[in-house]
């Protein structure tokens, strides 16, 4: 090792005799290392190969079954102490490779213990289990005709350089390998759609590849970007509903175990994020976790806290790593597709190259022989005392009959001539003989038709994979675009808020103080002073805010319908304003005003409305000087809504005594529009799917199950809908509903038309005969219905009918049967276009918020005034 050693001296005031700071250059040996080191991990250890899709370890593990495949299990310990001969590296690295090979279900055919995947269990000890070669793997990975070899580490035996594989292999069964400097993680894809994208691939046409896991779950996958660095999938838990207490996981994300699953469950309801009331794993083949919820928890709310706070949604980045001509290259999922279907297709010609070389040389051999036995040249060489007599007396005898051979006879050829048995000449049958060189004949044009043809070729040989190895191996997966889950709304709020309004201070330690609400650890609170300031901050254990706190509560991010009514005096002795405004966004731990800013601002009056109600106050002002009315009525209904700089309307120029809450107010915001987004099942005011109607207050949806369960909600943008419900509209009560439904035990199609008379409570509209089903249900005034009966035998056809069910059947109870439709046969019932009443119903809508622009004008006596003051507050930023 050389080393250098440069001395000098560093800039500064320093005494002579300071020791001075010594440079030292590594070189030598060191400076390649690093390196050949990181190569060497690169290539020989963590990333695979793209031509097989094999790291090292796993293609001398394949390489070892190989050599010892004869049909039977051979135990796992064997095999690992086989592989050792080409792996020079220890026992445990190739028995955990190997199960994980095993694990994967598609090359090793394995007996006993091998892990749990979903349990996160570990195999048993590699003494105990056994393994094979899959039949898959036996036809797809190995051909030692077209195979490379090189020599092993030690130089005894001779390993693949790269196996054979005629498969995206790489693909179907995913890897995950950290190098030196780069690592490497490719998601496992669906077999049977990897065989359909390399048939398109060969046919010319687009494709599109998806991950697909062992563990199922469901996928968003609108961020994939190929497999390329930057790419991000969610991965969600497959969640349903058992009943209103308990949940039940049947899937479970990749990446995860229901150990780890259940773990960070209890850990977020220990936090507080979600509250629960036990847990229970019943996994045994199939996952099955049973989470059990208090009596006053929402399952929708609880499922959105799961995907929210722990592993039931987990984001997973790939990295497509893989070498290329001994160099590490990125590359996408679909070009690693066509690079290895192409590849395929290589391997296809190269055996069909060696096949055909092999047929055609046992054309010319059975040629050879047929003329040597048929035309008795044998007996040519018994007058012959030397080999090479022998040689060029049966040379000379074939000479005439070799016109019609593809290549001139070799030396080679007469010797094994000479190797034929004269048992075998004296049974020679010259008709056996001409019908196997036209057998031959046949295959040899059969290859030669396959490499004139060689991509139809490797499509029909694609398919013949997916017709002997599919089966079992369908799409595990759902694909589906998630929701957006906000945090703020799924929390539990297990921690009660407290506020000291006259000091100032809120916080979840201030117990002998005034409780407000309950609330979170990530919520936000929003708060106003008596002095006209507002502001936003964090829960915390205390926080001053200001003296004279008037309201506290926890604050909704991007909420249009809570609107804040208020009457305030803009600094001392200045006019009163009233105004109305919804806060949307803001800076946190800002302060903002309500009016101007200025001091001696206050507030005589402050509400609250979660859904924009407009109260009617009574207005009581001082007496001062002459004024003759010291009391009037203000409605709130009566004043704009603007943003919350807007300085508001002028309510007197008079001091005010009191102000007092006079009536209740109503909503005086538009009914809101409500969306179903049917790809994610859930609920939406963006205006995704499609659009159920304009919702007030109290408005309610309906909905009906597949069973013939019937209720009705508030529309709750939280909640979830399974796949069950196949009515989901809004709730109009006075329109009769109409079911027509098989009725089980009398075996009869059966109408009913009913109104829903206890909206909360879900009742059942069919029979509860086990075999009782719904067969159709409407929502229109007055349905129709057409029958199409089926033919009796020797019996002309029935024609159809059509029934108006408002006229077959009266509205009824909901418990009531209904009436019998039918005696006959009934081969289909369609609902047609229903009949329009002839008058229709009334619709009232209400009046925009907007809209209402009349101003509170100042009377004759100037008792009181308003002024519209023309400005529209502007938004604050958002938040950090």
């Amino acid at each position: 090792m050389d080393i250098e050693e440069n001395q000098n001296h560093q800039p500064g005031n320093r005494e002579e005799n300071q020791e001075q700071e010594v440079v030292t250059k590594v070189t030598g040996m060191y400076k390649d290392w690093f390196l050949d080191y990181a190569s060497y991990v690169i290539l020989e250890r963590a990333v695979p190969n793209i031509e097989d899709g094999f790291k090292p370890v796993h293609r001398r593990i394949m390489q070892a079954m190989k050599d010892l495949d004869d049909g039977r299990y051979n135990k796992v310990a064997n095999i690992v102490g086989h592989t050792m001969q080409y792996h020079p590296h220890g026992d445990a690295s190739i028995a955990d490779a190997m199960v994980q090979l095993g694990q994967k279900d598609l090359l090793i055919d394995t007996q006993g213990n091998w892990g749990n995947i979903l349990t996160g269990d570990r195999a048993a000890a590699s003494r105990y289990i056994e393994a094979r070669l899959s039949k898959f793997a036996l036809e797809v990975v190995f051909n030692p005709k077209v195979t490379h070899w090189q020599a092993s580490y030690d130089g005894r035996r001779k390993e693949p350089i790269t196996l054979p594989v005629k498969f995206p292999l790489l693909l179907a069964q995913g890897v995950e390998g950290i190098a030196v400097g780069l690592s490497t993680k490719i998601l496992p894809h669906n077999f049977i759609e990897l065989i359909e994208a390399s048939i398109k691939h060969l046919q010319g046409k687009r494709f599109k590849l998806y991950p697909d896991f062992p563990t199922a779950g469901i996928m968003d996958v609108s961020n994939y970007n190929d497999g390329l660095r930057g790419g991000k999938i969610r991965v969600r838990a497959k969640i349903n509903q058992l009943n209103k207490n308990t949940l039940v996981i049947n899937e479970i994300p990749f990446s995860t175990t229901t150990s780890t699953l259940i773990d960070s469950i209890l850990k977020a309801n220990d936090k507080g994020k979600i509250k629960i009331k036990s847990i229970e794993d019943n996994t045994a083949e199939n996952v099955e976790i049973l989470v059990h919820l208090p009596g006053n928890i929402s399952p929708d709310k609880t499922i959105d806290a799961l995907y929210a706070f722990t592993n039931c949604e987990v984001s997973i980045s790939p990295l497509s790593c893989v070498i290329i001509d001994n160099k590490p290259h990125f590359l996408g999922i679909s070009e690693i597709l066509r690079l290895s279907t192409d590849h395929t297709v290589e391997l296809l010609k190269k055996e069909l190259e060696i096949k055909l070389n092999e047929l055609q040389e046992q054309w010319h051999f059975a040629s050879l022989e047929r003329i040597f036995i048929e035309n008795r040249i044998y007996r040519d060489i018994e007058e012959e005392e030397t080999w090479e007599g022998v040689i060029k007396a049966i040379d000379k005898g074939l000479k005439p009959h070799i016109k019609h051979l593809k290549r001139a006879i070799t030396e080679e050829d007469i010797v094994r001539l000479t190797e034929i048995r004269i048992k075998r000449i004296s049974k020679f049958d010259i008709d056996k003989a001409q019908q196997k060189i036209e057998a031959l004949e046949g295959d040899i044009a059969q290859v030669k038709h396959h490499l004139e043809h060689l991509i139809e070729y490797a499509i029909d040989y694609f398919k013949t994979i997916k017709e002997n190895h599919s089966k079992g191996k369908e799409r595990l997966t759902e694909i589906r675009i998630f929701d957006d889950i906000e945090a703020t709304k799924v929390v539990i709020r297990n921690t009660k808020l407290y506020v000291n309004r006259k000091e100032g201070f809120i916080g979840t330690s201030l117990k002998k103080d005034e409780y407000v609400t309950d609330c979170s650890d990530i919520d936000d609170i929003i708060c106003f002073t008596e002095d006209g300031m507002m502001k936003v901050v964090k829960v915390d254990s205390k926080v001053f805010i200001g003296k004279n706190i008037i309201h506290v509560a926890v604050f909704k991010k991007k909420d249009k319908r809570t609107i804040y009514n208020l009457i305030y005096r803009d600094g001392n002795g200045g006019k009163s304003y009233i105004k109305r405004f919804a806060v949307t966004s803001i800076t946190r731990d800002r302060e903002y005003s309500v009016g101007k800013g200025k001091a001696g601002t206050k507030v005589f009056y402050f509400s609250e409305n979660p859904n924009g109600e407009a109260e009617i106050v009574s207005v009581y002002l001082r007496q001062i000087g002459n004024i003759k009315k010291l009391k009037f009525d203000l409605d709130f209904a009566d004043q704009m809504i603007k943003g919350r700089n807007a300085k508001g309307n002028l309510v007197t120029k008079h001091a005010i005594k009191k102000i007092e809450l006079k009536e209740e107010g109503v909503s005086t915001l538009k009914p809101r529009k409500i969306w179903f987004d049917d790809t994610v099942r859930r609920l939406n005011v963006e205006g995704r799917g499609e659009l159920l109607g304009e919702f007030k207050a109290n408005d309610r949806l309906l909905l009906v199950t597949q069973e013939g369960l019937t209720t009705t909600i508030k529309p709750e943008l939280t909640k979830r809908f399974d796949d069950e419900y196949i009515v989901i509209e809004q709730w109009n009560p006075k329109k009769p509903l109409t079911a027509v439904y098989w009725e089980g035990e009398k075996e009869r199609y059966y109408v009913k038309r009913f109104l829903i008379e206890n909206p909360e409570k879900e009742e059942l509209i069919i029979t509860e005969h086990p075999k009782s089903y719904l067969e159709l249900f409407s929502t229109d005034f007055i349905p129709q219905l057409e029958i199409v009966y089926r033919k009796q035998r020797n019996k002309e056809q029935k024609p159809n009918d059509i029934i108006n069910l408002e006229t077959f059947i009266s509205v009824k109870g909901i418990k009531a049967q209904g009436n019998q439709l039918t005696t006959e046969s009934v081969t289909q019932l369609n609902l047609l276009e229903p009949i329009e009443p002839e008058i229709e119903e009334e619709q009232v809508v209400e009046t925009e918020e907007e809209e209402n622009k009349s101003d509170f004008n100042e009377s004759e006596n100037n008792s009181s005034t308003t002024e519209n003051d023309g400005q529209k507050g502007t938004q604050g930023s958002l938040f950090d």
